[in-house]
């Protein structure tokens, strides 16, 4: 794979960005590959560890996904048994947290955080210290909220880009990302959307409080602490709040 792994061309290397043509071609890419995943092949293959840096671009910057080593199979219409948690902070899905089961949901919930990785051209997660930390998820809902979701947009794209598929990619992002497993799209829906085959569902479902999206820090990331950098101990806290919950 000559241009290597995507997550260099959206914040390692600024001078390497892609431009939004190229960047919503590898977003169908990768969802398009998502899907035989979830539902085309003989059994169901959950990635688990799906991110940016998991997605390689060929030469023509054709996406393709790699790291199959968390992987896990099962049977179409088997519910998946439990497991040990795995996988990449921001990435991970609320309910595979506190139970152990990764699912094609989970996988949908780590597409999301990537579709806002790709449109905002940074990471789901900075550490600057307290009360300063940035959460993608975050930033990019209050942008929806104060009806201007194009400023989470990447400022290197300048005025080079499709505002409505900006827009779509912002909003699926945060359809994906929703706590609850049963609101989130599956990746056919996903793949219908980006096509424009079927309209992108109103974001009301996440306005469940006077605050909007509220973030709980959730069971099962102790493990994580312990092994998190003690430098940025402050900010874990902030880290963790990345899950979203969009009801009470």
């Amino acid at each position: 794979m000559p241009n290597e792994s995507l997550d260099k061309y959206l914040y390692d290397q600024p001078a390497a960005t892609l431009n939004w043509s190229q960047r919503f071609k590898v977003i169908r890419g990768v969802a398009s590959g998502l899907l035989y995943l979830h539902e085309e092949w003989e059994q169901v293959v959950v990635h688990r560890d799906f991110k940016a840096s998991n997605v390689l671009l060929d030469g023509e910057l054709n996406a393709r996904l790699e790291d199959f080593g968390l992987a896990r199979l099962y049977d179409h219409g088997i519910d998946p048994q439990t497991t040990h948690i795995v996988g990449t902070l921001g990435y991970l899905a609320s309910e595979h947290t506190r139970l152990g089961r990764a699912t094609t949901h989970t996988d949908v919930f780590a597409f999301g955080a990537f579709l806002l990785e790709v449109a905002y051209g940074r990471r789901l997660i900075e550490l600057k210290g307290p009360a300063q930390d940035v959460i993608l998820v975050d930033w990019v809902f209050s942008c929806w909220k104060k009806n201007n979701i194009l400023e989470a947009r990447d400022q290197k794209l300048s005025t080079e880009f499709v505002a409505e598929e900006v827009e779509l990619v912002l909003k699926l992002g945060l359809l994906c990302s929703h706590s609850y497993p049963s609101d989130r799209p599956s990746m056919r829906q996903v793949v219908q959307y980006l096509d424009r085959d079927i309209p992108l569902p109103e974001l009301s479902v996440f306005a469940h409080s006077s605050s909007g999206l509220v973030f709980e820090p959730y069971e099962g990331f102790d493990d994580f602490a312990k092994s998190y950098p003690s430098s940025s101990r402050t900010g874990f806290s902030s880290v963790v709040s990345t899950l979203l919950s969009g009801r009470r």
